[in-house]
């Protein structure tokens, strides 16, 4: 039986080390998301993770490949809550838009560690703001593939991206606090932002 195969305590070798990239994960993204960059070090995960450096190296070559780990699993989060929430919504256009902001906003405002490293730490980290343009398109397709079909394809794209620019903007000055508004407020402004580019 292959090492990773093992069991040991009740788990296999697999298993405990997924656990552990877990920890550091949630580490990363308490640290990254409460503190900023500069409170992510090799050190830090590992106290706050409460794992030894050795298990640091098992799962990341250095603090950047947390970074970019924490980012990429809060940028899935967000992908997954989208996509499922336009999936159970009713199918009529503004449900489905307000189904979306509406996850959306919960995830990262509900807990603004989510907030600050999917949209405020990608401005001051340049590993964060490459990974944050390779994944951008595909959440510009999600907006994309609502619009209406009698919009020419380029027509289309530009619309996508426009709109993910605004909606990036808004919630970005929503968590630093330079746009002061209700949260109801931001979420409503945002469907109708949505709901018009859709109207054909």
């Amino acid at each position: 039986m292959p090492a990773a195969q093992r069991i040991w305590a009740g788990t296999t070798l697999a298993d405990r080390r997924a656990t552990r990239r877990r920890q550091f994960i949630d580490a990363g993204l308490e640290l990254l998301g409460s503190d900023g960059t500069a409170a992510v070090s090799v050190r830090a995960a590992c106290r706050t993770a409460k794992l030894t450096e050795r298990y640091f190296y098992e799962n990341f070559t250095d603090r950047d490949a947390l970074l970019l780990a924490v980012y990429e699993s809060v940028a899935e989060e967000a992908r997954g809550a989208l996509v499922d929430a336009v999936a159970a919504a009713p199918q009529r256009t503004e449900d489905l838009v307000r189904a979306a902001v509406t996850a959306f906003a919960e995830l990262i405002i509900d807990d603004p560690r989510k907030g600050t490293v999917l949209l405020l730490a990608p401005l001051t980290d340049p590993a964060l703001t490459r990974r944050g343009s390779e994944l951008l398109p595909a959440f510009t397709t999600l907006i994309q593939d609502q619009l209406p079909a009698t919009i020419d394809e380029t027509e289309r794209q530009l619309v996508a991206v426009g709109l993910i620019g605004s909606l990036t903007n808004l919630f970005i000055n929503y968590l630093n606090g330079a746009l002061a508004v209700p949260r109801d407020r931001l979420v409503e402004h945002c469907v109708q932002l949505l709901l018009n580019a859709t109207v054909s």
